[in-house]
């Protein structure tokens, strides 16, 4: 429920007025804009009388949410959210550019990596330590030695990190990481989420194979109920029948969730498609309908790569990739 409070209110007559939704035993979400200020109401809202809140001389109206998704919605927090990491920021025109390798291979890799996209322009460094893969038998990543290098790499760069975590144990481990990547295949790992909402780390929320836009949403609502508000989401293309990419790019996503919800969306390119050359163009498309970033895989020698090689641009590659993304953040009116 969402209660939309008249212009100005006097102080001590809101704070009254949540002070009593707060007897009722509801989490308050306030949220004041430039023209309205919303009071949402999360819990059991079945015992709140409408028709008193509406009597109340300070409130312009009441409405009901329908969607499951109350924190995340919209309606619930009409501005748009920025999170910022590092005196970065992403969302409501600021555009953010993470990149990095699938994994972390080495410390001469990931530093010569970061230093690279530095200076193509990326913000972010991400990289993956823990790996989730298909096989038990393929490479899963350096784990908590590869954080230590990630850290390494941020050091001599200066750019934030972004790491995929695998399971609630690893959280401590995490305690020196910028963003914290929920990957596709732990979208729905609810524990984990539960455990990442009481952080108030900011969170990279990617998209399930197979999951509708409901779905996602609730995912992040997980980690909203917690008090974590700091969260990114990501859309990676999902699975359907068609095999000529990886995974099926769903650019509307971007567009229907930028309508529904106030958490900013950033686009994964690399493995909505797995093909280099798409990259291009699928981030000129993206940034076109709205997306608040884009998540890039870059690696110095593709073609020896432990993971996702095939995908990775090599560093000429994102060297153009990202005057592209420069000249169409910039017809989009937004700040790199």
């Amino acid at each position: 429920m969402i209660v939309i409070l008249k212009k100005n209110p006097e102080k001590q007559k809101v704070d009254h007025l949540i002070e009593s939704f707060k007897k009722l035993g509801l989490a308050i979400h306030y949220s004041e804009g430039t023209q309205t200020t919303i009071v949402g109401l999360v819990g059991d809202t079945s015992r709140v009388d409408m028709d008193a809140i509406c009597a109340n001389e300070i409130v312009e109206t009441v409405k009901r949410i329908s969607e499951p998704y109350k924190a995340a919605n919209r309606r619930f927090h009409p501005q748009d959210t920025v999170v910022e990491v590092c005196g970065r920021k992403i969302g409501n025109g600021h555009f953010g550019v993470i990149a990095g390798p699938c994994s972390v291979e080495s410390e001469e890799q990931i530093i010569c990596v970061a230093q690279q996209i530095k200076k193509s322009g990326a913000q972010f460094l991400r990289g993956g330590a823990f790996k989730p893969r298909t096989s038990p038998y393929a490479f899963q990543g350096l784990e908590a030695d590869g954080l230590k290098l990630l850290l390494e790499a941020k050091k001599a760069t200066g750019l934030p990190v972004v790491t995929e975590i695998m399971s609630q144990t690893h959280i401590d481990l995490f305690a020196d990481v910028d963003i914290i990547q929920v990957g596709a295949r732990n979208m729905q790992n609810f524990q984990l989420l539960k455990e990442l909402g009481h952080s108030d780390k900011p969170i990279l929320l990617k998209r399930g194979l197979a999951n509708t836009l409901e779905e996602f949403l609730m995912s992040a609502e997980y980690l909203m109920a917690g008090g974590n508000n700091n969260i990114i989401l990501c859309e990676r293309g999902i699975r359907t029948f068609e095999t000529a990419t990886r995974n099926t790019p769903d650019l509307t996503a971007i567009a229907m969730i930028k309508r529904q919800s106030h958490l900013p969306v950033i686009f994964d390119p690399s493995h909505a498609t797995g093909i280099p050359w798409l990259v291009e163009p699928l981030s000129k498309a993206a940034i076109a309908i709205g997306a608040d970033g884009l998540m890039i895989e870059v690696h110095n020698n593709p073609e020896a790569a432990l993971c996702d090689g095939a995908q990775s641009l090599n560093f000429e590659q994102f060297d153009q990739v990202m005057d592209t993304v420069k000249q169409r953040v910039a017809v989009e009116k937004k700040v790199l």
